[in-house]
């Protein structure tokens, strides 16, 4: 049985952010299709930002309704919210309205807020629910969150997404009266992909109904009198009546707790609740911070800056085994755990330095340092796989610190991982769309000097 829950617990978290890691890897089909071209990417941060409507919502009940929030319908709601999404986006994601005399992709802007809402809010919702398994489940449910991003990524690299070749093109003067000789330019050429975006999409839908599967199985599932005394059952009374009746006769008529008896009871019960100070949870919670804002707002933003100067192959190596360093380092966590925060920091700062490393090739872009060498080439992908998993061990052990403290500290954990995101998203977009700190290279034709 244990096994039968770790697969379920790492399909649930499949569910996590699946759909919006799904959309950044087939933007390069997209882009070619909708109005928006490769303004889309900007288009996308913002309406992903405006998602986080919902973990606010979430996170506002729980502190002016504790107790009263029922996570799992919320779970219900978003995971059946986040099928059909995607199955409506496999049929309508071409579809364009004229807006202010320009088309514009108005199913596709819909259909992706919803897909944003339902992965924005599983970091408040997801992440309190695995308080109802024992504690060694949220690092096999970290391993579904990491490969909502991995499958979604070989499957792109399945379909060819971003493949190109170097050609040579002529171009003919447009003078008929005094044509000059053909001129020959390197171009960039795009190949097609092996099966269609529709097809993408549909299989999006596929991962988020077999998260939904799995998480009405962990819901249903008896829990056992082991379990209960880790707090590990929604119900808070049911662990108080099992605790009572070690101790001595249950009282037949028990006062009904409140709301917010229920919630204080339910960061309580835990039998091996750890301290710390309010610096260390200070210090954890700016680590959530920013971890979540460096892998998902600040250097996202500038992976292809960073990596296409060196190649196609880097740049798809790079995206591909820093998506596998995700799991393997939530495999670590889960053999070789280590909850020091001292060790946490010093990981922190190592995977700062080498998101450093990356932001610093991006900004020299289209001539980053040892371009055109094997060495540069082997630097930069190694670069962005111990960022990812680095950051990523820091991220699953912050979680399981606070899973053990309390419900509330993991409702909370899920605020600031949105919070971290946001912010770097916020500061990236100017620096990238206006401001154009960062120019993208060409393999096939940019010339740098020597």
């Amino acid at each position: 049985m244990p096994l039968y829950i770790h697969a379920l617990a790492c399909a649930f978290g499949l569910g996590s952010w699946v759909s919006i890691n799904g959309l950044w890897v087939e933007l390069p089909l997209i882009v070619n299709v909708l109005p928006e071209g490769w303004d889309l990417p900007s288009y996308l941060t913002v309406i992903i930002q405006l998602a986080n409507l919902g973990p606010l919502l979430v996170t506002l009940a729980h502190k002016f309704c504790p107790g009263r929030l029922r996570e799992h319908l919320v779970i219900y709601a978003v995971l059946s919210i986040g099928v059909v999404a995607c199955i409506l986006l496999a049929v309508f994601w071409k579809n364009t309205t004229v807006i202010l005399g320009q088309p514009r992709s108005t199913a596709f802007f819909i259909l992706t807020f919803f897909l944003a809402l339902v992965d924005c809010t599983s970091s408040v919702t997801f992440l309190p629910f695995m308080m109802q398994l024992p504690a060694k489940y949220i690092t096999t449910y970290f391993i579904g969150e990491g490969l909502s991003g991995l499958v979604p990524g070989l499957v792109a690299l399945a379909q060819g997404v971003g493949m190109s070749k170097c050609v040579n093109v002529s171009h003919v003067s447009d003078n008929l009266t005094e044509p000059g000789p053909p001129i020959f330019i390197v171009e960039t050429q795009y190949l097609p992909p092996y099966f269609s975006t529709e097809i993408f999409f549909s299989f999006l839908a596929v991962m988020t109904a077999i998260s939904l599967g799995s998480f009405i199985i962990l819901n249903r599932m008896p829990r056992t009198f082991e379990l209960s005394t880790e707090n590990l059952v929604p119900d808070s009374d049911a662990v108080a009546t099992v605790c009572r009746g070690l101790e001595g006769p249950v009282d037949p008529n028990p006062k009904t707790n409140s709301p917010d008896e229920e919630e204080k009871m339910r960061s309580t019960v835990l039998l091996s609740k750890p301290l710390h100070s309010g610096y260390q949870l200070a210090f954890i919670y700016i680590m959530v911070l920013w971890v979540n804002g460096a892998t998902n707002g600040l250097l996202p933003s500038v992976q292809t800056f960073s990596c296409i100067p060196y190649g196609n192959i880097a740049y798809h190596l790079s995206a591909a085994l820093s998506a596998v360093a995700n799991p393997v380092a939530c495999i670590i966590a889960m053999f070789y755990p280590k909850r020091s925060l001292v060790f946490l920091g010093i990981l922190c700062l190592l995977g700062s330095v080498f998101g450093g490393y990356n932001m610093a090739m991006a900004a020299m872009s289209p001539c980053p340092l040892l371009q055109d060498t094997p060495l540069g080439n082997a630097i930069i992908v190694l670069s962005w796989v111990f960022f990812t998993g680095l950051l990523s061990y820091v991220k699953v052990m912050v979680g399981v610190i606070l899973r053990d403290r309390s419900h509330s500290a993991l409702v909370w954990c899920g605020a600031a991982v949105q919070a971290g995101s946001l912010l770097g998203s916020v500061i990236m977009f100017p620096l990238v769309n206006i401001y154009h700190l960062f120019q993208s290279g060409d393999a096939c034709n940019t010339i740098c000097p020597l």
